[in-house]
């Protein structure tokens, strides 16, 4: 039995490595690679099988990246919700979700609240913003509950609240940027 499942493991090792030899390995000829080592650079990265380090090594940037502390909306969005524990504030990922918060409760049923706020865009404008309200009713003494997206005017009222706040934090924040005009008289022309 032994002897049959070592024999086994190499027969099936054998025909593993013979069948990917063809797939893995391409033959390659001279006249289809150039030479020129800057040609085959340039055309590896166009058929995209090569990376280039360029950019770091002379020093530019990667990128631009907003911090929360100057994003309008994040920072007002984070007042405004600041009521209710926060489960998820994802600067990068663009989300913020409360933990579920008491609503009004009535006498058979449990009443929570969820609230989600999607940036879809660092601009304080009417469509930068997503506000959902989630609704979880339980009945009291079970383990029943039930889970729904509410359309109601809250959404709406904190898309309001947020955006107001923004472009209050935003109004103040050049305010302060701007220099006070000192009393210096125009240069004439």
């Amino acid at each position: 039995m032994n002897k049959l499942f070592k024999t086994l493991i190499i027969l099936f090792l054998v025909i593993l490595t013979t069948s990917c030899g063809n797939n893995f390995f391409k033959r390659s000829d001279v006249k289809d690679n150039p030479v020129n080592v800057e040609e085959r650079v340039k055309r590896n990265i166009e058929e995209g099988k090569g990376v280039r380090f360029q950019n770091l090594l002379e020093g530019k940037s990667g990128g631009t990246f907003d911090f929360a502390s100057s994003n309008e909306l994040w920072r007002a969005s984070v007042e405004i919700l600041d009521f209710v524990p926060l489960t998820n504030a994802s600067y990068s990922g663009g989300i913020i979700i409360t933990d579920w918060f008491k609503g009004k409760n009535t006498s058979e049923t449990d009443r929570q609240l969820k609230i989600t706020v999607r940036f879809l865009s660092n601009e304080i404008r009417a469509d930068a913003l997503k506000v959902s309200v989630h609704e979880k009713k339980c009945i009291k003494l079970s383990s029943n509950c039930d889970i729904n997206l509410i359309q109601s005017n809250v959404s709406e009222e904190i898309k309001l609240a947020i955006l107001k706040k923004a472009a209050l934090m935003e109004r103040n924040d050049t305010k302060k940027k701007r220099k006070p005009y000192l009393g210096r008289t125009k240069p004439e022309k």
